[in-house]
């Protein structure tokens, strides 16, 4: 009843300044310019009735949307779970073999999934972003801070634990990548959006192969650049502290980079990948045999310095392909020689 009152008899600018969400709600319904110094009921009264039905709404009901609308989107923000901790337990292969595996990944590490094409590394992740609970295929399970999730907590869509990033990211609303970007943080309360919005956007740019402005409309982004915004996006908005990447070396964007970006924003994330860089930058991976994982290993010291001599191979072949991008000819034999 207090937050009724307030909203009620306060003046819109103080209500904007306790509740930012409001600011978004009479901008979707065309009120953003009423008189600021005013109560919201004295102010509507300068709005005919006849605007405010196109909406569905009423003088009397308007403050009552506008009081569910803050509170749900306070609710989303609120309801976000910290994670710890993710474990996945073993169920069973194709042949139905047990999988006799446990493995729990803490907030910031990095784990990668490798095996054949085919070997059932895209399934692994499925079962993790649909926090399986015994009811999938592989009969395994994930538990999140050490239990298991009802499948309220599971499916609960203003608590989303788990971001994808899939090989295709297509987007259905044509807007600016400026304005998606703030529309997620305003919905996400991020504070100081401005900031936020522009260290996403920058992000996003330094990771693509092609930069784009912050007015290209989204539909219009390029598969890598796509996927280096949801990248930039899933670290510094998105409150999912789960991330799952499907073979980030096929995006088009800095791949290295990129888990960088998403390991320095502390949350767990697993990739599948078929890229030697990527699989020995992981603190463990899992390795894939018939749908089933076969082990765990825990990347040595040993193979961080092999990785060492791996990027140098990997840079030099970024070269040529620049180069041959850039309409060179690739000739120099001893040069080549030199570099591996």
């Amino acid at each position: 009843m207090e937050q009724e009152e307030f909203i009620k008899k306060s003046s819109i600018l103080e209500v904007k300044k306790q509740y930012p969400q409001a600011q978004d709600f009479l901008e979707n319904i065309g009120l953003q310019n009423l008189p600021e110094d005013l109560p919201l009921d004295e102010a509507l009264l300068t709005v005919p009735e006849d605007d405010l039905a196109q909406f569905d709404l009423t003088r009397k009901s308007l403050p009552e949307q506008l009081i569910e609308f803050i509170n749900t989107i306070r609710k989303i923000k609120g309801t976000c779970t910290q994670v710890k901790n993710l474990t996945i337990i073993g169920g069973e292969n194709k042949n139905r073999q047990k999988e006799k595996i446990t493995l729990t990944v803490k907030a910031g590490e990095i784990i990668s999934i490798v095996g054949p094409t085919g070997s059932g590394k895209s399934c692994l992740l499925a079962d993790v972003e649909c926090l399986a609970q015994g009811d999938t295929p592989s009969k395994r399970c994930i538990m999140i801070n050490g239990g298991r999730l009802s499948d309220e907590e599971r499916f609960d869509l203003g608590n989303r634990l788990v971001a994808q990033l899939s090989q295709n990211m297509n987007f259905v609303m044509d807007v600016s990548v400026a304005d998606f970007l703030s529309m997620h943080a305003k919905i996400r309360l991020v504070k100081d959006e401005q900031a936020v919005v522009k260290k996403c956007f920058d992000t996003a740019n330094k990771l693509a192969g092609e930069k784009f402005s912050d007015d290209t409309k989204v539909t219009q982004l390029s598969g890598g650049q796509s996927r280096a915004l949801m990248i930039a996006d899933a670290a510094y908005i998105s409150s999912s502290p789960i991330v799952l990447i499907d073979e980030i070396e096929n995006a088009g964007v800095d791949r290295q980079e990129a888990i960088k970006c998403l390991a320095r924003s502390e949350k767990i994330v697993i990739l599948s990948t078929h890229d030697p860089l990527l699989a020995l930058g992981a603190d463990k991976r899992i390795v894939i045999k018939n749908g089933g994982m076969d082990k765990i290993i825990t990347t040595t010291d040993t193979e961080k310095k092999c990785r060492n001599t791996i990027k140098h191979l990997d840079d030099t072949l970024l070269d040529i392909r620049n180069r041959l991008r850039r309409g060179e000819l690739i000739e120099n034999i001893d040069e080549l020689r030199n570099n591996i």
